[in-house]
């Protein structure tokens, strides 16, 4: 047939591996073994299989064609072993969140070889109806990848606002997720876990035979429209809301990456593609684009490049928004973009650092070269009010910058801890720096502000101002101390803490800014099991939680799961565990498969929800007797 999902061919003793061919195997009187050896190119889906005697036809069953990274005349072909048992195989996933400075760990469970994931993943490509074009992996990925997001619009309800909106949001793995936006059956899925596309996709992609892994970019620019400044504005406070603003920092930011050629583009960029979203404008939802082609700051190879490359490259400016709306721009240290760029280790629980993947070590020559090459590719890419703006833009910045430069300015350092435990306080610094003959007076605001994942204000929680004269040639470094027993409200459930520091002072229009964003840690569950266990044999875990809040934990729900371990989920609840205290439980089990396993335990109470861990271990079959 002309889309080629159709083809005819004879019974023979020899195999041809170039087109579609059937061998005998084995034969008797009462049946035949055969063979079916399809080319690597063959379009991918459900087929029947039929077999034409004479005059009749009969049916022979079905079965699912999908890629296959084994076969070097794939173009998914992966030749390392332990890659393809990652990136193929395993269905144990860790991503990454958190900060930069502070990396959590998510255990999630993909299940491509879950019973009905197959069935799923074939469904939610029928949607494309360009059959044609399933031979190609670029096409596939692609179709996923805007088909999830249209259901991911379609499905995902915003987040309750009630006491129970963190149970609402739960997901420890992708298969629901994918049932009930196909299927409608299962839970609702609910707004709030940032990674669930790029988790499902994953899932899809591997299902179907293409190597994929989730990554994770810290301080992440986004919606940038592929420009390489991003401007952040803050209030006279320095309290900044980020919704309205077009582009915008992200504290991180997950995708989906896959292995393929790229006979479209050249052999320079076969290897790790990155799915993501297309610019406005553009047909197609979603864009494949290669991480060589980022890191050497080819901005035009696709359509998505530019936006990839400004999100791990863009430098960030921040204005101060006065009540009349005029700007100022206010002295900061540039802010890192595009840092520590995380993904799960091959064959190991360790998260391995991918940044050289996408761009060279900061300060070095060939990242000086990329960004002059991207900086050509970006005004060649511009229209000619595009390009009069952003010199204007351009030439107002300079300004900006000449007018700090040319006065007696001073110099504003802040220093914070990663983390803070929850309900725990610690300590931060602010330093100021007088370099000149001239003593200062000084208005210093610091606040803290609870904040979303994408950088937009969730609650303000804290603020101090304060006046003071900063004397010639002196160093002043101010310590506070940051705790949740002055904060105005608890922060919002999976929120960061960002900390500001803003100086203004006399004889100078010019404001100093500085930021850093922390993590919340909350308290540590410990799993004590064996490394190994025997198929069918009991096994007992022993979970321990100690109480490091300043208040009590009450509500406790444990729960526990683990495929090839446990049937279903259990979940058992506790009574309160006052501070000072530990929750000490055991659990016992069957593992009643052969493999590796993970046993995740997640607790939720009145304090936190989703405290998660997990441990592996080994099930290997009982000896069989002498």
């Amino acid at each position: 047939m002309a889309n080629r999902t159709q083809a005819i061919f004879d019974i023979s003793s020899l195999r041809n591996q170039k087109q579609w061919s059937v061998d005998v195997e084995e034969r008797d009187d009462q049946s035949w073994t055969i063979s079916v050896t399809t080319p690597a190119d063959a379009i991918i889906g459900k087929y029947s299989l039929l077999l034409q005697v004479l005059d009749k036809t009969h049916s022979l069953g079905q079965f699912t064609l999908l890629f296959n990274p084994w076969s070097r005349e794939d173009a998914v072909f992966l030749w390392n072993e332990a890659q393809r048992s990652e990136y193929l195989l395993n269905q144990n996933g860790l991503i990454y969140l958190g900060t930069a400075n502070c990396i959590q760990t998510e255990p999630w469970d993909f299940g491509q070889f879950e019973r009905d994931v197959i069935d799923l993943s074939v469904r939610l490509l029928g949607e494309n109806k360009q059959r044609e074009k399933w031979s190609d992996p670029t096409h596939v990925a692609q179709a996923v990848g805007a088909l999830l997001h249209d259901h991911k619009k379609k499905c995902v309800l915003p987040t309750p606002q009630t006491q129970d909106a963190a149970l609402l949001t739960k997901r420890r793995g992708s298969v629901p997720i994918l049932r009930q936006w196909l299927t409608g059956q299962g839970r609702p899925v609910y707004d709030g876990q940032a990674w669930v596309l790029a988790a499902v996709a994953c899932t899809v992609l591997r299902c179907l035979g293409i190597p994929a892994r989730v990554i994770t970019v810290f301080s992440s620019a986004q919606g940038t429209g592929g420009k390489l400044i991003v401007d952040e504005y803050c209030n006279e406070e320095g309290l900044q809301n980020g919704e309205d603003q077009e582009g915008r920092i992200w504290i991180f930011q997950t995708s989906t990456e896959c292995w393929m050629a790229r006979p479209d583009l050249s052999r320079d960029y076969n290897g790790w593609q990155i799915l993501y979203p297309t610019p406005r404008g553009v047909l197609e939802a979603y864009d494949l684009v290669p991480v060589r082609a980022v890191k050497e700051g080819k901005l035009t190879l696709t359509p998505a490049a530019a936006d990839v490359f400004a999100a791990v490259n863009a430098k960030c400016m921040v204005w101060k928004r006065h009540d009349d709306a005029t700007l100022e721009l206010t002295a900061s240290n540039t802010k890192y973009v595009g840092d520590n760029i995380s993904t799960k280790g091959v064959g190991s629980e360790h998260c391995e650092d991918i940044t050289q993947n996408y761009k060279y070590p900061e300060g070095s020559l060939e990242e000086k070269k990329v960004l002059e090459r991207a900086e050509m590719e970006r005004a060649e890419m511009e229209s000619t009010e595009e390009r009069a703006e952003k010199e204007r833009a351009e030439k107002e910045r300079a300004k900006k910058r000449m007018e700090h430069e040319t006065v007696d300015r001073l110099y504003l350092f802040l220093e914070a801890p990663s983390s803070l435990p929850l309900r725990g306080d610690a300590q931060f610094f602010v330093t100021l720096v007088n370099p000149n003959n001239q003593e200062k007076t000084v208005q210093l605001t610091t606040e803290v502000q609870a904040v979303s994942y994408k950088g937009i204000l969730a609650a303000k929680l804290w603020r101090e101002k304060q006046s003071f004269t900063l004397s010639t040639k002196l160093v002043d470094r101010k310590t506070y101390r940051l705790s949740f027993s002055s904060f105005e409200q608890n922060p919002p459930e999976n929120s960061f803490l960002r900390l500001t520091a803003m100086a203004t002072y006399s004889e100078s229009n010019l404001t100093l800014f500085a930021q850093e964003d922390i993590a919340i840690c909350r308290p540590h569950l410990a799993i004590e099991m064996p490394e190994k266990a025997e198929q069918y044999q009991p096994l007992k875990a022993f979970i321990s939680i100690p109480n490091s809040l300043d208040a009590p934990m009450e509500d406790c729900v444990i729960s526990i799961y683990g495929r090839g371990l446990i049937h279903k989920e259990r979940t058992y609840r506790y009574k309160t565990v006052r501070p000072g205290r530990t929750l000490r439980t055991q659990f016992q089990f069957t593992p009643t498969r052969v493999g590796v396993w993970r046993l995740t335990v997640e607790m939720d109470c009145n304090m936190f929800q989703n405290l998660t861990n997990y441990k592996n271990v080994t099930v290997i079959a009982p000896e069989l007797p002498a």
